[in-house]
C-alpha cells in the first residue's frame, strides 16, 4: 500500500525560489523526488514510486487517447533534490503555473504533497463545507 502524506504547513519561498519541505514530508518523498503541474493551480510533489506508477497508468491506454495527457503531465516535471536546509528549487513554470509568491502552503494530499499560493488554494476549497464534507464521505461510504 502507499505512504500516504498529511499535514498543513505555511513556509515562505525565497526570491531564488527554493521553498522548505517539510522533514514529514521529505522522509515519505524520498531523496529525491518529483515536482510537477499535474492538476489545479499548485505544484504537485511525488515520490519517484508514486510519479512512474502515475505514468505507468496513463501509458497503459491506447496511445491515440493517453498521448497529449502524457505530454501535458511529464512537460513541467523535473527532479528536485532538497538541499542541506531541506529546500528545494521549484523553476520559474511551476512557480508561474502555481502562482506561488513568498508565502506558501504546503499540504499532503494523500499520494502527493502540493504546494499552493494560499489565497488560490482558500479559493479553491471554499465550497469544502462541513455539509460538503459530509456528503463526499457518504459518498464513499463512510
Amino acid at each position: 500500500m502507499a505512504t500516504m502524506l498529511y499535514g498543513r504547513f505555511e513556509h515562505n519561498m525565497d526570491a531564488k525560489g527554493r521553498i522548505f519541505v517539510p522533514v514529514k514530508l521529505r522522509e515519505k518523498l524520498g531523496e529525491t523526488f518529483i515536482a510537477a503541474c499535474v492538476l489545479d493551480k499548485c505544484v504537485s510533489l511525488y515520490s519517484m514510486e508514486e510519479w512512474d506508477s502515475l505514468l505507468e497508468k496513463i501509458a497503459s491506454g491506447p496511445m491515440a487517447q493517453t498521448r497529449k495527457l502524457m505530454r501535458k503531465v511529464t512537460e513541467s516535471a523535473e527532479d528536485v533534490t532538497p538541499d542541506a536546509q531541506g529546500r528545494i528549487l521549484l523553476n520559474k513554470n511551476l512557480i508561474a503555473h502555481a502562482g506561488l509568491e513568498k508565502p506558501c502552503l504546503i499540504i499532503g494530499a494523500g499520494r502527493r504533497a502540493e504546494i499552493w499560493n494560499p489565497a488560490v488554494y482558500e479559493a479553491e476549497m471554499a465550497d469544502m463545507t462541513d455539509d460538503k464534507l459530509e456528503e463526499e464521505f457518504i459518498q464513499y461510504g463512510f
